[in-house]
């Protein structure tokens, strides 16, 4: 069937070309936010972190700056026509598709980093894939029809609201994104393809928070507040209509400031294997979750791959110290325990901690 948009008018001339959209907003020109920013910029240089939930008022740009930093990134390679986006020079051992082919007859084309969103209402066959029913009752064959979390592979999946969204589907995909691989066994079918994302949830805290357990299965939690700062928020208002107002001329405008990121995070992603994690920071890792009485060893874990990916974005070939403390609120504030009598913050809690570890030091 011929899609509609290449038909053409009884005069045998062809329908107009559907406007192009318009340019993503710049990473580089969102005014404030820097927990965001160094949270979702520490996940792409090391995915294994564990993704990121962010909880803000409505309107603080949570979704503009996933795009934004997925615009940002180069284009990737993947292979034509794998629904897995699978990288042409290195298939994954567990994709269907490309498994079975030579490498030489691996097509490849260069495409935008995918950002998926997904919806409240998914239900969990279009998240994970289920029996392709077309080919099904047509070819009398069975068949997987790939879901969202095909789609997100080698880019982010994000999940605006994801405290409303049903707990069994959290804790999926949860599952997905620490192992890389999605597994599916049901109506006959069983198959495991390649999902390796950056899981990025959003929610507003007046709508009520994650259960603990889920919580403590994001690598890194933003905790972001509407700006207070007047000249800040002015900026925001200046930078945004100028955006409206031009878009190709405001993301030129800021392309210098976004080649410069571009190419820190390409370093910083080719540099993380070689950044050697001292014992000196480990050592202050497992100090700070002792202090604080963090549950689990998730804490120490998630404060030393993010350490690394922080001197891997600096530029440095070792952990410090002042590593593990400059991550410590990101990776640790959505672990502590919960005390009804504790008057002081989750943020002002882990910094007294470090307060009192820097001075025994």
């Amino acid at each position: 069937m011929t899609h509609p948009a290449a038909k053409t008018r009884r005069n045998g001339t062809a329908h107009p070309p559907a406007p192009a959209a318009a340019p993503v907003y710049p990473f580089t020109a969102i005014v404030g936010q820097d927990d965001l920013k160094r949270a979702l910029l520490l996940c792409v240089i090391d995915p294994t972190i564990g993704g990121v939930m962010v909880m803000g008022h409505r309107g603080t740009g949570k979704s503009t700056a996933v795009r934004a930093l997925a615009a940002l990134l180069p284009p990737m390679q993947r292979v034509a026509d794998c629904p897995y986006h699978c990288d042409p020079k290195k298939p994954s051992a567990d994709c269907p598709h490309c498994r079975p082919l030579p490498r030489t007859r691996l097509k490849a084309l260069s495409d935008s980093v995918p950002v998926v969103d997904l919806p409240l209402g998914a239900t969990e066959d279009r998240v994970v894939g289920s029996l392709d029913l077309e080919r099904a009752l047509v070819d009398g064959v069975q068949a997987f029809a790939p879901g969202l979390l095909a789609r997100a592979n080698r880019g982010f999946l994000y999940i605006d609201e994801v405290n409303l969204l049903e707990d069994h589907l959290v804790d999926l995909l949860l599952d997905v994104a620490a192992s890389g691989v999605n597994v599916v066994e049901r109506e006959g079918i069983s198959i495991r393809h390649p999902a390796r994302f950056v899981l990025v949830g959003s929610g507003n805290p007046e709508e009520g928070d994650l259960r603990p357990q889920l919580l403590d299965r994001f690598g890194l939690h933003a905790r972001i507040t509407t700006i207070k700062h007047l000249e800040e928020r002015v900026e925001i208002v200046r930078r945004r209509r100028a955006y409206d107002a031009d878009p190709a001329q405001f993301v030129a405008q800021w392309e210098p400031e976004q080649a410069r990121l571009r190419e820190r995070i390409s370093k910083a992603q080719a540099k993380l294997a070689k950044v050697k994690l001292t014992d000196e920071a480990i050592e202050a890792a497992a100090r700070l979750c002792v202090r604080l009485d963090v549950d689990g060893h998730r804490g120490e874990l998630t404060l030393c791959r993010a350490a690394g990916a922080q001197a891997a974005l600096d530029g440095r070939g070792s952990v410090r110290v002042s590593d593990i403390y400059a991550v410590a609120t990101l990776a640790l504030q959505h672990r502590l325990r919960k005390d009804p009598l504790e008057s002081m913050g989750d943020e002002d809690r882990i910094q007294r901690a470090l307060s009192e570890i820097s001075g025994e030091a």
